[in-house]
């Protein structure tokens, strides 16, 4: 566990989290919501761990954060105008779009699913390292399933992943604290978040109601 406060400690600690990355091991990195616990997605073992390490059910799908929407192409095969639009209003940021996966997609990013969770973070140290990683991230949050997502380093239950497993320690490396906390939104504001969905697509949208 080593924590970073500065820019300069982020600096130096971004090289080092690729390495492990490289290495099929896990990472636990700050997005704008919650902490994540990653692995390069495109290695089908190093996403395994995830789930191992997490208790995760092997059905349940995990995200894949890209450094750039232009990565979008590469982890879907179907892209819609809407898509695009979307991505062009509201990413980098806290906006997950599922999509028809790419072939070549593992089983095990999407549960086994025909579809792929994909996001660009905002926070600055994410961007850092998927930029210096060069492969896009796949990333839950970092705790145990069932357990309350993390969203600060004294908190996560990333700590007692680490601690109670023998296998990862040296290999996951939290790099900084999230600028801000996860956002919420109570019934009353989600007419302005669907109004700004709506203005991005500039089209009609269907919404179902339960």
């Amino acid at each position: 566990m080593i924590p970073f406060r500065t820019p300069d400690e982020v600096g130096r600690a971004i090289p080092d989290a690729v390495l492990h990355l490289v290495r099929q091991g896990l990472i636990a990195y700050p997005t704008e919501t919650v902490y994540g616990l990653g692995a390069d997605a495109s290695n089908a073992a190093a996403v395994r761990r995830i789930f191992e390490v997490k208790g995760r059910p092997a059905a349940h799908p995990v995200i894949v954060h890209l450094a750039d929407p232009v990565q979008l192409a590469d982890w879907a095969r179907e892209i819609p105008d809407a898509v695009r639009r979307l991505a062009r209003k509201f990413w980098p940021g806290p906006l997950t779009i599922i999509l028809k996966r790419a072939t070549g997609v593992s089983d095990v990013v999407t549960g086994g699913q025909d579809t792929v969770a994909l996001r660009v973070p905002a926070h600055p140290v994410a961007q850092a390292l998927l930029k210096e990683a060069g492969v896009p991230v796949a990333a839950p949050s970092a705790n145990r399933s069932g357990t309350i997502s993390p969203t600060t380093p004294a908190t996560r239950e990333a700590v007692g992943v680490l601690r109670s497993s023998r296998s990862i320690p040296e290999t996951v490396r939290p790099v900084s604290r999230p600028t801000t906390p996860p956002t919420t939104y109570p019934i009353a504001e989600a007419s302005s978040t669907n109004s700004a969905v709506l203005h991005a697509l500039s089209c009609p949208v269907s919404v179902p109601i339960w």
